[in-house]
């Protein structure tokens, strides 16, 4: 870009927001709240302020869904992982997606990017910074007035009655009750952080997962092994080599450099659209076949780190155990090799597992699971794709058994654990927006079917005449129409 963050044109960002507003107001955008109140019930409670949150509120206001609420324990502006544990320079995603818009060309990261920057900086962009991309998100909350309520945690999540009583802490302490649930969750939204079995055992200050916090700084001048290739292990690496590592080794399981994205390539709306209604097997094989092939790094990230002539790629070194040694660590390998580090970084990235999830307590074990459904073929076996949930087409858990949570037909997967059974809809910035939509509809009408005695009886009782009765005058039918029309009979 040619110019900086200080050079914004404020009065163009401006414009912008107020186009925005006035195409809201042409939509009836948010549509009338159409939902009976009931006392002390909220309708909607959303888990999560990042993206998938922010979208999926859009998406129920828009269709007039007014009492919601949505909660993130993290701080204010520091929602999702953006200026956490992602630590890429640059997002992978085109910067020509539409991403969370909703259908609202005003509310794109390009046009809140243009009207700041122009279009010529627009031009020269290769790919979206990544914090850049958090501050367009914190626009997107305040340019429509998204009211988070920050540092609050869910703790539990229970059956009372028909609702659910959920169990928070934080900035606000006590009880919610609700009556659907959205976890908007992101990556680790249904599972957690993948923590490999050989690192068991070893001491917590000598290894860290890449979704952790990390004292960089304190690897200056150390030994550093990263295990993966993936992109947050590739963005680690390039952490700890900016930060002045003697060395950073990638042990990589495979024995060659994923390069293709699969995914990707077949991106559609027709597979947006198709996925979810595919039989068990297809489903299957796509995903089971974008995680054997595994989704490369991004080409950038990559070199980020190669062009560190301290940086090593070292192939077909699956660790099977490490000890501690010294002051530092023995990585121990499949094929009699080891290595000596510093430190060890776990590039291992996310691991679908409801069982690690305590807001659900004891019943996470009723949640059905792919697993329990469908069993691959020889070729296709995954464990981890098995342990995906297996949901209902509108995004809600299923009860491993029947009779034993009904109260998960309440509770909806917005987040990563979605895409096995309905594809990429649900955390991706490509198909937020469509995920969005296909939920609101989903809420809306379980909403709607719940209260349909109140609705039917609204009906009967609507009196609002739209005729007043002084728009036309009786008359009676003139006497030789009449005669004409008996004769005729």
């Amino acid at each position: 870009m040619t110019k900086t963050l200080s050079s914004i044109d404020s009065q163009g960002l401006a414009a912008l927001e107020a186009r925005l507003k006035d195409d809201l107001d042409l939509l009836c955008y948010p549509s009338k709240d159409w939902i009976p109140r009931r006392d002390n019930v909220t309708d909607v409670v959303i888990i999560g302020g990042g993206m998938c949150g922010m979208v999926a509120w859009l998406a129920l206001r828009t269709g007039g869904v007014h009492n919601l609420r949505v909660l993130d324990r993290a701080a204010k502006g520091n929602e999702g992982p953006w200026l956490g544990y992602a630590r890429m320079e640059t997002l992978r995603s085109p910067k020509f997606l539409t991403g969370p818009a909703f259908g609202h060309g005003s509310l794109t990261f390009q046009a809140w990017f243009r009207a700041q920057f122009g279009t010529e900086d627009w031009n020269q962009l290769d790919k979206i910074p990544r914090t850049m991309w958090m501050d367009y998100l914190c626009w997107y909350r305040k340019v429509l007035d998204i009211p988070i309520e920050n540092g609050v945690s869910v703790d539990h999540v229970e059956p009372e009655g028909d609702l659910l009583r959920l169990t928070v802490s934080g900035a606000e302490t006590g009880i919610i009750l609700t009556r659907k649930l959205i976890f908007a969750t992101g990556r680790d939204g249904t599972g957690g952080p993948n923590i490999p079995g050989f690192i068991k055992g070893l001491p917590e200050h000598l290894w860290a997962h890449s979704a952790d916090e990390i004292d960089f700084a304190a690897l200056k001048d150390k030994h550093v092994a990263v295990i993966g290739v993936g992109a947050s292990a590739v963005d680690n690496s390039a952490e700890a080599l900016e930060h002045g590592a003697a060395e950073v080794r990638h042990l990589v399981r495979r024995k060659e450099m994923p390069t293709i994205n699969k995914m990707m390539g077949i991106g559609s709306y027709g597979f947006t659209a198709g996925y979810a209604a595919l039989p068990d097997e297809w489903r299957w094989r796509f995903m089971q076949y974008s995680f054997a092939t595994q989704t490369p790094s991004p080409r950038g990230s990559t070199l980020r780190v190669s062009r560190h002539p301290n940086a090593y790629f070292h192939f077909d070194k699956a660790t099977t155990r490490i000890d501690q040694s010294g002051d530092g660590t023995l990585i121990h390998f499949a094929d009699g090799t080891s290595y000596q580090a510093d430190f060890v970084i776990l590039g291992t990235g996310f691991v679908i597992d409801p069982m690690a999830r305590t807001e659900f307590g004891e019943t996470a074990a009723e949640i059905l699971l792919w697993h329990d459904v469908y069993t691959p073929p020889a070729g296709e076996e995954s464990a981890d794709l098995g342990r995906f949930p297996y949901l209902n087409s509108d995004f809600t858990f299923r009860e491993k058994n029947p009779g034993k949570a009904p109260w998960l037909k309440n509770v909806y997967c917005f987040n990563y654990g979605a895409s096995a059974s309905l594809g990429k809809v649900s955390g991706d910035i490509p198909g937020i927006s469509d995920g969005a939509a296909w939920l609101s509809r989903a809420v809306a009408a379980a909403l709607y079917g719940e209260d349909i005695e109140v609705h039917w009886q609204g009906m009967q009782d609507y009196d609002m005449p739209e005729l007043l009765g002084d728009e036309w005058q009786p008359t009676e039918l003139p006497v030789e129409i009449r005669s004409r029309e008996s004769e005729t009979v």
